[in-house]
């Protein structure tokens, strides 16, 4: 009977779940419900799918307004219903067109009119599927209506917002969040009516006995209402079925597909190569797979016919097919993939490719996929409050100053200290956590479904400009629609770039194919650099986790860093496993330590878990689960799973199996607790593979073109660390690193044999519409011949000249600029910006003489820390005392369990917690030779000496040693003062 129900994805509306609406009806012996979100279809495939645990007949339809005036409520009477609602919702809400005050003409939908709407419409007709609805306190007023005489289009409509007082006070507060607005000047118009409540069946008819006709009308509309969606063991895919007009057809053609690259990939393919093919292509089939692989090889192979290279991974890189046809570059037979992790008879849904492209590509795939599939929207994902934020919009809200609603944040206060709003704050912040605050886009999910995306829900049009549904992940997969996963990374643009500097830096050097990785795998110098832990700027293997796991392990080779990349991940850390494997790696005779079962099935990892495919063995042969079983474990491990039940029952017939078997106990648990540690952070060996692919490429043009390769890490954005960083390295790879120059520089950086000039988007503070001029200029009108040529070709003002001027960018007059600066000050007519009109005529400008202004490098150096945001020196160069005593970061394994002295310049420094929680810190330091050593900070270090910013720190411990790894548990730290500009110092 209750035909207007509203979730909390009626947003900064709604005041609970649809989980807890369903058993807000039970509770009140309600057996048909439908949910209607305003402007809303988030929780409907949910809704369907929980309401059969409660014995609840589900209705769908969405709660249409105008802000928050209700224009009608449309009830879906079947799919097509639901299609219709959604397609009408969709294009207002794209367009940011206004909900009319009138319904169209749903074909398979029902529209309920609220009554008070229809006074104010002084609505006469209705069509046959439109009715009036009646809350409980409207009932006073429909016998002096001229509506009650309708009695067959008259319903029940008592809306359900709230269960109580305090659902009431949610709502308030999230309006008043929404409208950004006090609480106390929230408008009566902009809330709900506190008594949009359920009352229990029974009740709810007692309301209505003096007029059983419209009891007798709404039990007639629920009644017609009937909405199927699959889910869970009975669901279906609901991707496109097929690539082109039949499974015989998309089958015959991947075949085709594996045959043509069968000889690119394997010119002499061996007889378990083919059989593996086979096996795998039969399995495709049978699960129906295959209009997925050909989607898929679709998308890369438009991205090759426009020169966009790929990274293709995910659990699909584990399959033979994917890399023969293209869509992966990672060669399982070598890698010895296991074929049950990407694809089993057991699994339901289709192998998880993640694609990446260039950042500065992917949108035009996108595009690209949008045109050529009819039905295609971006995956949804939901901002939900945290507790913080939470916390700073309702202190907003009540309007607490700022400093208090600060100290609330921080959780630095005696609750005894607060007072009644505080109080307040922190209590509906409580609540209201976890609530969807808005829909935003999934980072890389795209939808190409069969049927038309509005079958299953509403869609908007967020700013990347394509449609996008309003579900997430989860919901997708349990009524069995599965994502694409289309990504942007940086990492191949700097490749795509490096190769296109080289090829302009130094046309005929002999540039390998950067596909050629079996020839980089083999390369010496390339090895060298991964043991050496030399890869800045390297995709992945960069970071100082990374740097240091590298060395630890003395990763020397392609399989090696395959294993790094997952051992680095979270699970295996935490688990303890990576300790023990960098233990099996580097001294061969702990491996006889490893249990005989574990190691006959991982040998290769010495009987350590490392990657999620070792879950699924150990699960499977170790303790007996089918593969159904084990795909549980694996997708639990990952937090993919609806039903933590089903995942606690796998664990029983787990340990049960395992004790059947006669393993001890403590085996048991230290297997299981090994598994459980994985949850959400352990990869594939084919995703690790494919990240390890793209590495080697990166280490390949870093061996071999560093300057090149890092002018193109640093024009797509630098990676781990600072772009300063990137320019000391290159330095150190012999560039001469330039500030930007008129003639020279263009908007990104630009090499000249050894010689690298940074750009002018490194000028904060230069407008754009500037540098356009005076590179349009140039490219039309060749260089600048002076300073004055420059002012009579560019209109500029005082203010950009200056910035040009103290960055040095006219030095190729071989003028001071601080004589410049003078100049810029005389010519451009006291800060008057001329216009752009260009002068017919060009004045003769006036000389003038200005005494001789004495200026040094460390000016030049507070110059390019305001305008690039760093020196081109070394902040050592800048210290203001010498550097007495200290070593050096090379010597370090010269003084294990030693205190030492060591000078470095800070790079990158991050916090970490103890195990007894309290704060700690990372630091990544460069000392003057420009080597790396890393500082540990522990809580009472950290708090005597704390790390305040970049410049230079006398860093004072003990050095540590661990799997040859070499570091520095910090004492204390000092931050040296650096010398002062001297144009202050003459000023003051």
């Amino acid at each position: 009977m209750y035909i207007n129900c509203h979730s909390y994805y009626s947003l900064n509306y709604g005041s609970f779940s649809e989980i807890t609406l369903l058993e807000l009806a039970r509770e009140n012996h309600v057996t048909t419900l439908a949910l209607t979100d305003i402007n809303n279809t988030s929780a409907c495939l949910n809704f369907i799918r929980c309401a059969k645990d409660f014995n609840i007949k589900p209705i769908v339809g969405i709660d249409f307004r105008q802000g928050t005036a209700q224009q009608y409520v449309g009830l879906a009477k079947n799919n097509s219903g639901f299609q219709e609602l959604n397609a009408f919702l969709s294009r207002h809400l794209s367009q940011g067109i206004d909900i009319p005050p009138e319904a169209p003409m749903f074909k398979n939908a029902f529209v309920v009119y609220p009554f008070e709407k229809v006074l104010r419409l002084e609505k006469t007709s209705f069509r046959e599927h439109e009715y009036i609805g009646v809350s409980v306190a409207e009932l006073r007023k429909l016998p002096f209506s001229k509506y009650c005489g309708l009695k067959d289009k008259l319903v029940i409509q008592q809306t359900v917002s709230f269960r109580h007082k305090r659902d009431f006070n949610t709502h308030r507060l999230l309006r008043a969040i929404g409208l950004n607005t006090l609480l106390s000047k929230l408008p009566q118009d902009e809330q709900g009516t506190e008594t949009d409540m359920m009352l229990p069946y029974e009740q709810l008819l007692e309301r209505y006995k003096e007029f059983p006709h419209l009891i007798e009308n709404t039990k007639k509309l629920m009644a017609q209402c009937h909405i199927e969606f699959s889910f869970g063991n009975d669901r279906r895919s609901q991707n496109q079925q097929y690539y082109y007009h039949s499974k015989e057809e998309d089958y015959q053609r991947l075949k085709e597909l594996c045959e043509a690259g069968l000889p690119k990939r394997y010119p002499d393919p061996t007889a378990q190569v083919k059989e593996r093919m086979l096996r795998e292509l039969k399995i495709i089939y049978e699960l129906e797979f295959v209009s997925y692989f050909l989607i898929n090889h679709d998308i890369v192979s438009y991205a090759a016919s426009k020169g966009y290279p790929h990274v293709g991974r995910g659990s699909g890189a584990n399959s033979i097919v994917a890399y023969i046809i293209g869509i992966t570059d990672v060669d399982p037979i070598e890698l010895d993939l296991y074929f049950e992790r990407f694809i089993n008879p057991y699994r339901t849904s289709p192998p998880d490719f993640d694609i990446d492209f260039s950042w500065k590509e992917r949108d035009d795939v996108t595009a690209y996929i949008f045109s050529r599939f009819p039905n295609v929207a971006l995956l949804a994902t939901y901002n939900t409050f945290k507790y913080r934020a939470a916390v700073r919009e309702l202190g907003k809200v009540f309007g607490l100053p700022k400093e208090e609603i600060d100290k609330l944040c921080s959780g630095h206060y005696s609750p005894d200290t607060l007072d009644q709003l505080s109080h307040l704050v922190l209590k509906y912040a409580s609540w209201i956590q976890g609530f969807p605050n808005y829909i935003s886009v999934h980072a890389a999910g795209i939808l190409i479904l069969d049927k038309p995306i509005h079958y299953y829900s509403a869609t908007t049009l967020p700013p990347k400009g394509f449609p996008t549904v309003q579900f997430d992940m989860i919901i997708a997969e349990d009524v069995g629609i599965f994502k694409f996963d289309i990504l942007g990374q940086r990492g191949l643009a700097k490749i795509k770039d490096a190769i296109a500097i080289i090829r302009q830096n130094q046309p005929n050097a002999p540039l390998m194919d950067i596909k050629n990785v079996a020839y980089f795998k083999a390369d010496k110098k390339i090895n060298a650099l991964l043991q050496q832990g030399q890869a800045v700027g390297a995709y992945y293997v960069e970071s100082p986790a990374m740097r240091g796991l590298l060395k630890k392990l003395q990763t020397q080779d392609y399989l090696g860093l395959v294993a790094a990349s997952s051992i680095i991940r979270p699970g295996v850390s935490s688990s303890g496993m990576k300790n023990e494997f960098i233990l099996r790696q580097r001294m061969p005779e702990r491996r006889k330590q490893a249990n005989p079962i574990l190691w006959k099935i991982m040998p290769e990892t010495y009987g350590i878990m490392v990657y999620q495919e070792d879950v699924l063995k150990v699960a499977h042969h170790f303790a007996g689960l089918d593969l159904g079983e084990a795909d549980v474990l694996r997708r639990g491990m990952s937090g993919k799973f609806r039903s933590r039940e089903e995942f606690s029952a796998v664990e029983e017939k787990f340990r049960a199996n395992c004790k059947a078997k006669g393993y001890p106990e403590t085996l048991i648990n230290e297997v299981w607790e090994q598994i459980k540690s994985f949850a959400g952070y352990a990869f594939a060996k084919g995703h690790s593979a494919s990240y390890a692919v793209e590495s080697y490429q990166s280490l390949y043009l870093k061996c071999y073109f560093p300057l090149e390769f890092m002018v193109a890490v640093l024009n797509n954005g630098g990676g781990f660390y600072d772009a300063e960083l990137y320019i000391q390295e290159a330095k150190k790879w012999g560039a001469t690193i330039h500030a930007p120059c008129i003639n020279l520089s263009d908007h990104p950086n630009v090499i000249y044999g050894k010689d690298i000039y940074l750009g002018f988007g490194y000028l904060k503070s230069l407008e754009k519409l500037v540098i356009q001029r005076l590179l349009s200029e140039r490219q039309l009108q060749g260089p600048y011949r002076s300073f004055d040529d420059f002012i009579d070709r560019v209109p500029i003002s005082l203010e950009q000249l200056s910035i040009l001027v103290r960055i040095n960018a006219f030095r190729f007059t071989g003028i001071p600029k601080k004589e410049l600066l003078w100049h810029a000050i005389f010519k451009t007519k006291a800060n008057k910006e001329k216009s752009p009109q260009a002068s017919l005529f060009v004045a003769k400008h006036r000389s003038f003489t200005i005494p001789t202004l004495a200026s040094n490098s460390i000016e030049e150096a507070y110059d390019q820390i305001e305008l690039l945001g760093f020196p081109l020196c070394t902040y050592f160069d800048m210290v203001a005392q010498d550097l007495q005593g200290g070593i050096m970061a090379n010597e370090l394994y010269k003084h294990k369990n030693k205190e030492v002295l060591l000078y470095g310049a800070m790079v990158h420094t991050r916090y970490n917690t103890t195990s007894k929680g309290d704060r700690m810190r990372f630091t990544t330091m460069l000392d003057r030779e420009g080597n790396f050593f890393d500082c540990v900070h522990f809580p009472l270090s950290m708090a005597k000496s704390p790390i305040q910013g970049k410049g230079v720190y006398a860093c004072y411990g003990t050095v540590t040693e661990e799997f040859g790894f070499y570091s520095l548990t910090v004492s204390w730290t000092k931050k040296l003062p650096l010398q002062n500009d001297p144009r202050y110092q003459q000023a003051v």
